[in-house]
This record gives structure tokens, C-alpha cells and sequence, in this order.
């Protein structure tokens, strides 16, 4: 009798320590797959990203020399961009760099005088009530910072032309200052002096015609102008470098109108850009953006490397600078679901369709089940897995971006636990 006990007390035992394996074997092995499934998971988060390339952009203008003799020192009357009318002075020229000197001296003191003149100007005077004043300081000291902090350089001088008439005429009613007879004596004396040492130009350059003007030439002039972009061939684009011409008879060029086209080559194997599309454009030596219109694309049977022929109407003296340099090109910013590459999957989904006629309206037949392929990820609900369909809307090198349907629970919703691998 005590053997049978015996032995059946052990055999109890091993069915009992047998059962505690076998749990301790499933335990670890919930525990496992647990943490290798949370480890190949992840979030579906917004994400940001421009859809952009980068390619070496040749300006094209309308464009004509404009020279001189030669003999002389130049005095520029118009910066680079800006704008000449009918008969404008573009630029004086004098003997010597020393006569240059003199005479903007003479228009810098003049400018002053003008300031100090209509401080005391006694209509400037009577006006002025010391409340009124003090706000006025205040309002446009804050429209300095402000045109200051946007790079509105010529809002900036007439602000500080402004201010110093303000203030001044401040010190001079609240009694801080009696008048500013004596600087006003002084700088009538200096520019006595500087006016005897003066003489005239001894030529004058300019414009036949409303244009823009640029104070340099490059030898593309002719080249690179609208009626020639048809004919412009990749080996001519890549040859064309960003230049000066060393020419002494040169006093720079004339641009009609402030239309102007850029050119570079781009790879649009894949058809990303068309003709009509609008696009941005950013340059190396520009922190601004400008609005373009895509005029042209063409290639000479290598996609790879098309001509693309953009037209911008925004002009300022940074675009007249250069005749090439690196210019960004975006096509948009897009905002969505970021996936990444390796989680993509394809699954093939009944689905009913409803037969369309020619026109794309409904035929009044009644719909058919068709499979259909859709690109989408696995994710991870719980213990169970799902698959939802993706709407690529950008991709980059190793992710997409995904776009939201808050409304269809088929689609990959926000905070969804996309399986990487693991799942076929």
C-alpha cells in the first residue's frame, strides 16, 4: 500500500511540476512576442515636408548695354534694381574719385540742412505741443523697429528723418535747447567751402527708355534674352557662368520690364512638373521666396535632364546680382501621416463598384465586387492586427506622408501603431 502512495505522490508531482513548466513556458513566451511586437511598432504622427530640388538657375532678361567714352570716374544716381523713366540720370561722370567725394559730402551736409531748417521752422514750432509730440516719438519709433526687423530699408531713412525732426523740435519746446542757429551757420560755411571745390560733370549717361538697371554686364546680354529661350540647349545652360565683363566703357545694362524668366535643368523622369504649375523659388543669396509660373519644359530625349523654363514678376536689386546661382524649387509643403517606407504593404480588397458610363455618371446597373489592390500598413489594435489603406501625398527617401480621413476608419487615423515587420 505505501508503494502504491508512493508512487502516486509522485507521479503527482511531476504532473504538477510539468504544469508549472508548461505555464512558465507560456508566461515568457506572452512576455516575448509582447515586447517584439511593441519593439516594431510605430506611431502614426504628422509630420512636415517640402517637396523640393535643387538645381544651377540662369536668369534670363531683356536686356541692353549701356556705355560711355571711358574717360572719367562714374557716380551712380540708381542703385541695382532700381527703376529709370524717360531721361533719368543714371550716372555722372567726373574727373577724379576726389570729386565723387566732394560732392556727395555736399549732398550729405545739404540733407542736413534741411532737416535742421525745418526743425526751426517757426510754423514746425508753433504746432508742436509737447503730449502730441512725445506719442508721435513713440509711434513711429515702433514702425522703425518694425520696417527695421523686415529689411524696409528706404521706410527705415525716412524714419529717422522723422524721429531726428521730432526730437529735436521736443528739445526745443521743452526748453532743453534754445535753437540750432549755430550748427545751421557751420554747415552753410562747410558747404560754402565744398561748393567752390566742385565742378561739373564732364558727362552724363541716361536712360532712353522706362527700364530697370543693373551696373554690370556679363557678355549673355544678347544671349539670354526672351526671344532666344526656345533655342537655349542643356550644353549651353551648363557652360554659362556667373561673370563680370572687365569693359571700362561699361556703365551697365538696361532691363525691360520687371518680367524675367529662369532657366536650369531638372530630372522630370517622373513627370513632376507641367507646364501652367505654379512654384516657388528660392535662391542661395536670398532668404525670400518668390512666385513663378512654369512656362516650358522640354527635353532632347533624356528626361532625366529637361530644360525648365519658369516666369517670376517680383524684381528687386538682389535678382539683378548674378546671372546664375542655386535656386531652390518647391513645388509645395505637404502635411500628413508620416509611414515609414519598409511598413508599406499591399492587400488586395473586395470592394463594391458601381459601373460608370463615358461620361462618368452612374449607369443605373447594379454594382459588382472587384478586387482591389490597395497600399496601406498593418497595425497593431490590441492583440489583433489590422490592415488600413494609406493616401501618399509625399514621398521622401525612406517615408511617406500619408493624408488624413478623419471620416473613413478604413485609412490610417492619428496615434494608429504601425507594424515595421513582422507581418506579411
Amino acid at each position: 500500500m505505501r508503494s502504491n502512495k508512493s508512487d502516486s505522490g509522485i507521479i503527482v508531482k511531476i504532473l504538477r511540476n510539468a504544469v508549472l513548466i508548461l505555464f512558465f513556458i507560456i508566461f515568457i513566451s506572452i512576455v516575448y512576442n509582447f515586447r517584439n511586437r511593441e519593439s516594431t511598432t510605430e506611431s502614426a504622427l504628422m509630420a512636415e515636408a517640402i517637396s523640393s530640388k535643387t538645381f544651377k538657375g540662369v536668369f534670363i532678361r531683356d536686356e541692353q548695354v549701356k556705355k560711355y567714352s571711358g574717360n572719367g570716374v562714374l557716380s551712380y544716381d540708381v542703385s541695382d534694381g532700381g527703376k529709370l523713366g524717360m531721361g533719368s540720370i543714371i550716372a555722372e561722370v567726373y574727373p577724379t574719385d576726389a570729386q565723387i567725394s566732394i560732392n556727395r559730402e555736399i549732398e550729405k551736409l545739404e540733407k542736413e540742412l534741411e532737416i535742421l531748417e525745418k526743425i526751426q521752422n517757426p510754423g514746425t514750432l508753433e504746432s508742436a505741443q509737447p503730449l502730441s509730440l512725445s506719442a508721435s516719438i513713440e509711434e513711429n519709433f515702433r514702425n522703425y523697429i518694425y520696417c527695421r526687423d523686415m529689411e524696409d530699408y528706404e521706410t527705415v531713412k525716412s524714419d529717422i528723418d522723422t524721429l531726428l525732426v521730432e526730437m529735436s523740435t521736443y528739445q526745443i519746446i521743452t526748453n532743453e535747447v534754445d535753437n540750432f542757429n549755430q550748427q545751421i551757420e557751420d554747415i552753410n560755411a562747410e558747404l560754402e567751402e565744398l561748393r567752390q571745390q566742385s565742378v561739373q560733370p564732364v558727362e552724363v549717361i541716361v536712360s532712353d527708355r522706362p527700364a530697370y538697371f543693373a551696373s554690370y554686364c556679363d557678355g549673355y546680354e544678347e544671349i539670354l534674352s526672351s526671344a532666344n529661350i526656345g533655342q537655349l540647349t542643356v550644353e549651353q545652360l551648363e557652360s554659362i557662368e556667373d561673370k563680370k565683363e572687365n569693359d571700362a566703357t561699361v556703365v551697365g545694362k538696361l532691363i525691360d520690364g520687371y518680367k524675367w524668366h529662369l532657366a536650369g535643368i531638372v530630372d522630370n523622369s517622373r513627370k513632376e512638373y507641367e507646364i501652367g504649375s505654379w512654384v516657388k523659388l528660392r535662391f542661395e543669396t536670398s532668404a525670400d521666396t518668390y512666385d513663378a509660373e512654369i512656362v516650358d519644359i522640354r527635353d532632347e530625349g533624356n528626361p532625366s535632364e529637361s530644360i525648365i523654363v519658369l516666369e517670376c514678376s517680383q524684381f528687386n536689386e538682389e535678382l539683378v546680382q548674378h546671372r546664375c546661382e542655386t535656386v531652390e524649387l518647391i513645388k509645395g509643403n505637404y502635411r500628413g501621416l508620416k509611414v515609414p517606407r519598409e511598413a508599406i504593404r499591399f492587400k488586395d480588397i473586395q470592394e463594391e463598384i458601381t459601373p460608370e458610363n463615358t461620361t462618368g455618371t452612374a449607369t443605373g446597373t447594379e454594382p459588382v465586387t472587384e478586387s482591389v489592390n490597395y497600399k496601406g500598413v498593418n497595425i497593431l489594435k490590441g492583440e489583433q492586427i489590422e490592415f488600413k489603406k494609406i493616401d501618399v501625398i509625399y514621398e521622401g527617401s525612406d517615408y511617406v506622408l500619408s493624408a488624413v480621413h478623419e471620416n473613413d476608419s478604413s485609412y490610417l487615423s492619428l496615434y494608429d501603431d504601425i507594424m515595421i515587420e513582422g507581418v506579411e
